[in-house]
Formats: structure tokens, sequence, C-alpha cells
């Protein structure tokens, strides 16, 4: 039986035409479904379990947007990103390509200059104006900045990159890898840390070859291995492992990444999981097969790691958001939120205990603990600070650990970037992010997007409206034509 939950706006997945559709419920999973009048009707898979789509509705906290949109209402969404005034989050992760050159040539990537024919390499001067405008951001400027490709550690400026991007005043860079330069090179793995770099965020598909030589046409497990040897050597504390989740692929390997994050818990403070994106076209019955989602995740998660952590400990990207806002109220200054949509990504924090994996719901009533923050905001905003401390104070009694306690009362007290990164150093946080393609892309999921790339035009645009229809618009507007041979990968072999 067919239970329609609501109409939203999706786009045709051939042409791109902005169409209506319907989420709906059957079978106990959530479907999207929708009709183009040129190129027929599509149903996909939205998210496969129906009492983890109604638990996390409540945690829904919609954003204020940006103060100074760079973009106005004109074509209507989602062409006139950049960012317009009818997003409603403002950037908590800023992304920058600085090439889409690669030494891979991986069968499921969106951005590959030799697949693509022209080479998109913006100028350092561009980048640094891109850095400028993401830190331009109003109320809250970007505190994050990821740069990414393409493999970015092809360009030899990278160090100068995050050193300006950190006098900037972002205070969290990244550099998404594929490792194999840090595999092949001590000294330039600690160029990028001395420069700035806060996080590697390293491609990691499996603790096994298999995974490797289908996602990246090459085994890479060595490779992997070297280059997190090479972060320990230099003294570095923070990698993120990213799953690009297939079905059939690594689907079975969650629980022993997860242990295998918790082996080097001294470097590797996240597993980040992104189940992978359908692009081209595609039957009916192959998009379901290749379709996997969060809460498939969840239970893969629970299964692999025999019940140490379960689908319930997993928290939506906005449950963080009463914290946010209750610090905001009692210091004054804004705090960044992040509204994005709650069917967007799910999160856990794991300490690791003897051996165990321990969730933090274990040790914190989370949803107690949230709800004294909304209290908090409301007694601040109405001019009752000191009982507004009081209430932020007692409502420590909901975390159940000494240790749990004094990191947070830590954060409260500084209220900084610093103390948020004391307490990240004792957690593992396991988390997915399922970014959409043209099959179960959701206008409303699109208008709360907080990971927005900036380009060299001024726009920033979120993250899948650029990966599903504006790449090629913006890369060929600045790009050179190559050809194939030009672009020439590095060897894999780590020394």
């Amino acid at each position: 039986m067919l239970t329609p939950i609501k109409e939203t706006r999706s786009i045709c997945p051939v042409c791109f035409r902005v169409i209506k559709a319907t989420i709906y419920q059957s079978d106990g999973k959530v479907f999207i479904q929708k009709s183009c009048p040129e190129h027929g009707s599509y149903e996909d898979l939205y998210w496969s379990d129906y009492e983890q789509y109604l638990r996390v509705q409540k945690f829904r906290r919609d954003g204020c947007g940006v103060e100074n949109p760079r973009t106005k209402v004109n074509k209507g969404c989602p062409y006139d990103c950049g960012l317009c005034p009818n997003h409603k989050s403002y950037t908590i992760l800023g992304i920058i390509d600085v090439t889409n050159r690669c030494n891979l040539r991986c069968p499921i990537c969106f951005a590959n200059a030799a697949a693509a024919g022209y080479l998109y390499e913006p100028t350092k001067e561009e980048i640094f104006a891109m850095i400028d405008n993401l830190a331009a951001n109003r109320p809250v400027s970007t505190k994050a900045l990821q740069f990414s490709g393409g493999e970015p550690t092809l360009r030899e400026d990278l160090p100068e990159l995050v050193k300006r991007a950190r006098e900037a005043g972002i205070p969290h860079v990244e550099v998404n890898t594929n490792g194999i330069r840090i595999a092949n090179s001590l000294e330039y793995a600690r160029s990028l840390a001395e420069a700035g770099v806060s996080t590697f965020y390293l491609q990691f598909d499996g603790v096994r070859s298999e995974p490797y030589l289908i996602t990246r046409g090459v085994d890479l497990l060595q490779t992997k291995m070297k280059a997190l040897e090479n972060l320990r050597k230099i003294g570095h504390e923070s990698t993120v492992l990213v799953v690009t989740l297939v079905r059939g692929v690594n689907d079975d390997q969650l629980g022993d990444i997860i242990r295998f994050a918790a082996n080097n818990f001294d470097i590797v403070r996240c597993v980040n999981v992104q189940p992978v994106s359908v692009t081209g076209r595609i039957d009916r019955q192959k998009l379901r097969e290749y379709r996997i989602t969060i809460p498939d995740f969840m239970r893969l998660v629970e299964e692999q790691t025999e019940g140490q952590i379960t689908r319930n400990d997993f928290y939506p990207v906005p449950s963080v958001v009463p914290f946010a806002r209750a610090m905001a109220a009692l210091k004054g200054k804004p705090y960044p939120e992040f509204t994005m949509h709650e069917h967007c990504g799910m999160a856990t924090f794991v300490f690791v205990e003897d051996g165990k994996l321990i969730p933090i719901t274990r040790y914190a009533d989370v949803d107690a603990f949230m709800a004294e923050m909304d209290e908090v905001t409301r007694l601040a905003l109405a001019g009752k600070k000191t009982r507004a401390k009081m209430k932020m104070i007692t409502s420590l009694r909901h975390l159940k650990v000494k240790v749990l306690s004094s990191l947070l009362s830590g954060i409260i007290k500084e209220g900084s970037y610093s103390a948020l990164g004391q307490l990240m150093r004792r957690v593992i946080m396991v988390g997915a992010m399922h970014f959409m393609d043209g099959y179960n892309f959701d206008l409303e999921r699109v208008q709360r997007c907080g990971i927005h790339y900036a380009v060299p035009d001024g726009r920033i645009i979120p993250f899948c409206t650029m990966n599903t229809i504006h790449r090629q618009e913006v890369e060929r507007k600045f790009a050179k034509e190559i050809a194939k041979e030009e672009v020439k990968p590095l060897t894999l072999q780590a020394t």
C-alpha cells in the first residue's frame, strides 16, 4: 500500500527540468516518485527505513541563510545557485576545487580532467578570491574549508593555498586526497601540515584490496596504509577515512573500517561514509540494485559491530543546532548552525575504551540535553541570562561520565574552536552523508544544504546542485582544452 508523505519538487535526471515529486511510504520504506513530460516517470528509494525517517523529522531546524546572497532569484531553484536569497542555510563547509587533474581514473568519479577532456585549474589569485568570498559570509563566516579536486596534491602551491586560508581566518582547513602523494613523499605531507592543514580527508574504501580494484581501478590498500603511516610519522593527529559505499562492493566492510579507525585512534578522527551517487541513464531495476541509503548504512553498522553501535545511536546533522543557539544566546555572538536537512546525514560519536566501541549515547541523554538547550535559548533571549546560565550548568546532569561533562563544560566556558577540538580528539565520529543525484534529487534538501562550492565567478553553489547540474558549466567557463595524453598519472608505488 502506498502512503503519501509529502509533495516536493525534483528534477528530471535526463533534462534537469524542475518537476513535481511525491515522497511516499510503501512496505516500510520511503520512495520518491516523479514524471517528466518528455522523458517519462522515475521512482527511486529515498530512505530505506520509514520508522527511522519519522524518528529524525523532529530534529528539523530551519536556518537563516546568508545575509549577503551573491545571486538573485531569477530562474528559480536550483538554477539561481550562488547563494540566492531562497537558500535556508549558510556555509558550514566550503569547498574549493583547485584542479580537476588526477593521478587516478576512478570509474565512480564526477571530477576528472582526463574524462572531461579539459583542464579546470583556477589560478592562485582566483583561489585567494574564493577563500575571501567564503570568509565574507554573514551572519557567520565560513569556519571550515576543504581543498578538493581532482586530486589537489597535484598542485605544487597547495601548501601556500592552505596557509592563505588560515590567514583569512578560516580555522579548519582540510585537504581531500587519495593519499598517493602523501604516501610517496613524507616531506610533502610535512609541508602541508606545517602550512596549517587541520585534517586530511583520505579516500578509504575498505581494509581489503577488492573494493579498490572496483571503485578505483587499482589496488590502493598499501598506498592508504603508507599514507597513514607517513601522517603518523609527522605527528599529524586528524585524518578522516572517507568511504564511498557501494552495494555489493564494500558494504560488508563497515564494521572492519570502524574497528580499523579505533585501532588507529591516535591519527583517525572520523569515518565518513558517502553512499555512491548514480549518474547517467539506468533502468529501474538496476537503480534499485545499486541504491544504498543512510538507514542501510546504520543497519549494517549495527550488524557488523555486533550491536556495539546501534542504528538509534545515530542522530541527524541538525540535532546539534539547539546547543549552537544556546551558546549564541549566552555569548551574544553567532555560532555555526548545522541546519542541513534532517535526511541528508546521520552521525554519532564513539569512545574507544579497552578495545570496545562506546557510543556517546551510552553516556549522554542526547534528547534531554538538547531540550534543555532550547530552554537555555528561550531564557537568554527573554533577558534572563542568569537563569539561562544556571540552566546550562544543570543540563550537564544528562551527561553520565565525568570526562564528557568536563569536555563539554570546557566548550561552554571557552566557546572556541580549540575547545571543540579537545572533545573531537577524545572520540571518533562515525557518520554518513548521502549526496543526491538526478534520481533522488529533492529541492527541499538542496535549499538547506550547508556544504557549498566556491567558484571563480563569485558564486557559492550547494554541493548536490554543483555536481548534478552546474559543474560542467562552471568548469568549461574557466577551463582550457587538453589532449587526454597531457594528463599523466603519478606512480602508485609508495616508497
